[in-house]
């Protein structure tokens, strides 16, 4: 049997293996994005930390910005 265009064709309905199936791998994939993103966070914060001591060693080398005068006012 040849299918019509825009003839409707309601979905197969799947099996109990086959639900349970993709169940177990729809976890397998959610335990695997939240490790990646666990790592990836934890790189985040390490670069961050890492960063942040460079620049205050930067800071503390660096000689201390004079403040600038008031100008007088005039009358």
């Amino acid at each position: 049997m040849t299918k019509i265009f825009g003839e409707y064709e309601p979905p197969k309905p799947i099996s109990k293996a086959e639900r349970e199936a993709r169940k177990a791998f729809r976890q397998v994939d959610a335990e695997k994005a939240m490790s990646e993103h666990a790592l990836a966070e934890k790189a985040f914060a390490q670069n961050r930390e890492r960063l942040n001591a460079e620049r205050l060693a930067r800071e503390a080398v660096a000689s201390p910005v004079p403040k600038k005068q008031p100008k007088a006012k005039k009358k």
